[in-house]
Order: C-alpha cells, then structure tokens, then sequence
C-alpha cells in the first residue's frame, strides 16, 4: 500500500514514511508539549509538571526518558540536597522549533474557526 501525498513524496509504509518516522518519535500525548515548553530554555523537573497538570508524574517521567533516549533532550543531573535535575533541548530536539511553531499556529487557527476553547469534544 502506497500512500502519495500532495508535494510528490512517496510513503511507503514498509519503508518508513518520513511524516510515520518523525510523528513515532514526537507523537504520544505529551511529547510535543514537553518540547515546546523546552523551546523556551532549560526546565526543572516540577516546573514541567506544573506546564502539563493533567499528566501523572509517571507519565511525564516516561515521556521525558523517551525524549531523552532519542536525543532529544538532554537530562543533566546536579547532585545537591534536594537533588536537581533540569532538562533541555538537545541541537537535534531544537531543530525542532520550526515544526512546533507551525504546530501551534495551526491548533490556535483551528481552535478559532471552530470555536474551541478545550479538547473535551475531539476526542
């Protein structure tokens, strides 16, 4: 099964469509909000929590180690009492910014048009 888009690209699911590589290593529930907060600078651990309330800390533990094992982000850990740990755009995760940007300037388009004011309904 072959998919062709607009532009020419082929994707080929077999092979490894560039849109299916990249959104396997963005995609998740909060992934792309972690990197878009991250675009911003360096961030504690509880300073991310408090940009995504809804997500468990589990959650956002995993999403992060994920992130990181891709490389992503970068997890520096500073050994204090109470350790420290802070995290970061990695060059590769910085090239990012330009997807995320247009991201979120295609959500706020389309939360206007269609009078969104949450994600409740679009499940």
């Amino acid at each position: 099964m072959r998919k062709r888009l607009n532009n020419g690209v082929n994707c080929t699911p077999t092979k490894g469509c560039p849109v299916e590589v990249t959104l396997s290593i963005i995609g998740g529930k909060w992934k792309g909000i972690i990197l878009y907060e991250l675009l911003g600078g360096t961030k504690r651990f509880q300073e991310l929590r408090r940009a995504l309330p809804t997500a468990t800390q589990k959650m956002l533990t995993l999403q992060l180690r994920e992130l990181e094992a891709d490389n992503l982000i970068h997890r520096e850990v500073h050994h204090l009492v109470p350790p420290k740990v802070e995290y970061s755009l990695t060059p590769l995760g910085a090239s990012l910014e330009s997807i995320l940007t247009q991201m979120k300037a295609w959500g706020e388009r389309f939360q206007a048009e269609h009078h969104l004011s949450d994600f409740s309904n679009l499940k």
